[in-house]
């Protein structure tokens, strides 16, 4: 496991199975405070998620019923659930994933979170959040912001709002056998799942080495 900092907490938005870097940053903390009230940002995996199939990256959004979501608060964001988009995500994993290593080993576990309705984004997101430290056998001590704050003092949060994009994945990753790969060449940037359906619980050894 990576040196953890415990003399700061690190204030992060909460994505839906966010992209790898995102838990590089999280086990390098002991406290988080997730930010609710922060408003939806345009092109943000708050509501999407990049996993890899046979012809390159494949985009899963989660459709929203706001038509001006970017002037609501994360928390307060509805999922539009008159589409069947569990449905589609299920069977776009189930066809990237079933020839990887450890796809089997998650399934059942994961399966129930495209089954069930959330009502909310941020409902849902938490409980794939979840999930995946389960899997990784990762925890924090967990709070939430209960207003928005545009900054905080330097010495005591570390602020990584909106820093995780999805522009800014096409820099320089350490690889690991993806599924694909010998027809797409290493894809940068995917989910965090990805990561764990290839490598398993060795996830997070890779984690601790990334970035460095």
């Amino acid at each position: 496991m990576a040196e953890q900092d415990n003399s700061k907490i690190l204030l992060i938005d909460l994505q839906c199975f966010p992209p790898i870097k995102y838990h590089y940053h999280l086990i390098r903390y002991n406290k988080l405070k997730i930010e609710q009230y922060e408003h939806f940002r345009k092109g943000s995996y708050s509501n999407r998620y990049y996993v890899a199939g046979p012809n390159g990256k494949i985009l899963l959004s989660i459709p929203l019923l706001h038509t001006r979501r970017e002037r609501m608060a994360f928390r307060d964001l509805r999922i539009c659930n008159r589409d069947r988009w569990q449905l589609l995500h299920w069977r776009t994993l189930t066809s990237a994933y079933r020839r990887s290593p450890w796809f089997e080993f998650y399934e059942d576990s994961l399966k129930p979170l495209y089954e069930k309705k959330f009502e909310y984004l941020a409902d849902w997101s938490l409980s794939a959040f979840e999930l995946v430290n389960g899997w990784l056998g990762l925890s924090w001590h967990i709070s939430f912001t209960d207003e928005y704050v545009k900054e905080y003092p330097e010495h005591d949060i570390a602020d990584m709002r909106g820093r995780i994009l999805p522009r800014d994945d096409a820099g320089d990753f350490p690889s690991y056998r993806q599924v694909f790969q010998d027809r797409t060449g290493f894809i940068p940037g995917l989910s965090i799942l990805d990561l764990i359906f290839c490598e398993g619980r060795k996830a997070v050894t890779f984690l601790t080495g990334f970035g460095q």
